[in-house]
């Protein structure tokens, strides 16, 4: 015991960083446990858009959805106009909404915004558009 307390004097900066890190994942899996919402992957989500009347949401920005195309059917809304246009997606707020952008990060706080505001069965895309064309899935560039 002695040795970690020698250490932790004549490192604070190393003892600092560690410290750091272990309540940076502890935050992280807090919340990853207390999200109001589900987290699929691909096929998991196909599952979903077809056993359900399901929504997609895209929520990249223009160019991005204009490059790589969006998955057949997805409404676009960029993640940084979702809250000024919820209004044109809240007929959806019974059905399952499926919430994708480029790798999955962004659409994580599109479903926390859509849970806030009265969606009851979100789900992220895990990967998203990534996650997507790694399994092989089409994408419409319509």
């Amino acid at each position: 015991m002695d040795q970690y307390l020698e250490f932790v004097a004549n490192h604070p900066l190393l003892f600092g960083l560690l410290a750091a890190v272990i309540g940076a994942l502890g935050y992280i899996e807090f919340s990853r446990l207390t999200q109001k919402f589900q987290a699929m992957g691909p096929q998991e989500a196909v599952r979903a858009m077809n056993q359900d009347d399901s929504m997609v949401l895209d929520v990249r920005e223009e160019a991005e959805a204009r490059k790589t195309g969006k998955i057949s059917g997805a409404r676009h809304i960029p993640l940084t106009k979702l809250k000024d246009r919820l209004s044109e997606i809240a007929k959806h707020k019974d059905k399952t909404v499926i919430v994708y952008c480029e790798s999955g990060t962004r659409s994580g706080q599109a479903c926390n915004t859509l849970v806030k505001n009265g969606f009851e069965k979100v789900i992220n895309l895990r990967g998203g558009v990534l996650g997507w064309q790694s399994e092989g899935l089409p994408l419409s560039k319509r």
